[in-house]
């Protein structure tokens, strides 16, 4: 058996897909890549768990012509590849995939799509619904064998709304053994190296872009460090976002108060190191970001948006800000900080409840999804 991995962009797939990959090879199972190298963007990330890669200059905007190179690209490959499954990732990845594989499906092979979170849902903009829907609904009517959804409200959507075959799994998996694998005493040393142990940590992970959001963070530190002086935020990523960021930093004077990270392969580190995990972010589909905190017991503070609310029980294992406001995150952010016996009681229940969501049991849904 032979499967192509598709996404726009390498990154993706060294991030979100290796429990599918080492699931494939215990089968005996050949895995291909076909994406955007941007690892060098990633500091640390290599896409050296695969037999094959190819290269392919994907674009995010539809709108750009590299789509159109990408297409011809791809269909040679699924053309010659003979795959049994082509799985395709991502808006982009996921369109021009489809629309490539249209001939190799004929042949027999499987086309997959992996929803990360379709850009209509409950509370989106109209637009979202006039232009994305009705494109979703014919590839997926059309061109996909399986569409596999990573939020139940998308899997209801689709299993009432689109002619073909839906399932659900528990997002892409959270790795336990490597976020647990940090002991305390490595946490207290990593904390003291770091000169974090007279600072009550904030950490917030994530590509530094607008969805992301972490402009508003840094406007409610203002407001925080009135209060709580000691409050030191981290921000782990990089992205377009990230020289504005920086002189809003040093516009606001928190420079000793907000550290930008840059991209890490070792956040396990930083989310055991942290008091605090928070996000802003306007959209998620069912963010990884979450789950890695909520598997190493830490109470978090989040936006409300479908990703948070389907991870997060507001006053059970976190909370749901009622806005996104520099108030109401400060407000949020301050409430947690004076009641550690709650940050405590969030972060218990939170390890139980991301339970489901680990890579142990996201690999038997997987196994079940290819019919392995």
């Amino acid at each position: 058996m032979k499967v192509l991995l598709v996404a726009t962009v390498q990154s993706h797939i060294c991030q979100f897909h290796k429990p599918l990959v080492k699931m494939l090879h215990e089968h005996e199972v050949e895995v291909h890549v076909a994406a955007r190298n941007n690892l060098a963007e990633k500091n640390g990330l290599a896409l050296d768990f695969v037999e094959k890669v190819f290269d392919i200059p994907f674009a995010r905007s539809p709108k750009s012509k590299d789509n159109i190179i990408a297409y011809k690209q791809l269909k040679k490959i699924i053309d010659v590849g003979h795959y049994d499954v082509v799985h395709c990732n991502t808006p982009m990845g996921g369109i021009v995939t489809r629309l490539a594989a249209r001939n190799a499906r004929k042949r027999g092979t499987k086309v997959y799509y992996t929803a990360h979170g379709f850009h209509f849902y409950k509370g989106a903009p109209k637009k979202n619904w006039i232009v994305f829907y009705p494109i979703e609904k014919f590839f997926s009517d059309h061109f996909t064998d399986k569409v596999i959804t990573i939020t139940k409200e998308d899997y209801l959507l689709a299993s009432k709304k689109f002619n073909t075959i839906v399932k659900h799994m528990h997002g892409v998996g959270v790795n336990e053994e490597k976020y647990l694998a940090v002991t305390p005493t490595e946490t207290e040393k990593f904390r003291k190296e770091n000169k974090y142990n007279d600072h009550f940590v904030v950490l917030c992970t994530g590509e530094l872009n607008k969805n992301k959001n972490q402009q508003v963070l840094v406007q409610a530190m203002v407001k925080i460090i009135e209060k709580c002086p000691n409050v030191l935020l981290l921000l782990a990523g990089n992205g377009s976002e990230e020289m504005n960021l920086r002189n809003q930093i040093e516009e606001a004077g928190l420079n000793d108060c907000i550290k930008l990270l840059g991209y890490h392969t070792d956040l396990e580190k930083y989310v055991n190191a942290s008091d605090l995990v928070v996000s802003a972010s306007r959209r998620e589909g069912l963010p990884l970001n979450i789950m890695e905190a909520m598997i190493c017991g830490k109470a978090v503070v989040a936006s409300n948006n479908r990703g948070h609310r389907e991870l997060i029980n507001d006053g059970v294992t976190g909370t749901i800000m009622l806005d996104s406001s520099p108030n109401q995150i400060a407000e949020s952010v301050l409430a947690l900080i004076k009641d550690s016996n709650r940050r405590k009681k969030y972060g218990d229940t939170a390890k139980r409840a991301i339970q489901p969501y680990t890579t142990k049991n996201i690999t038997k849904e997987l196994q079940y999804i290819y019919e392995l």
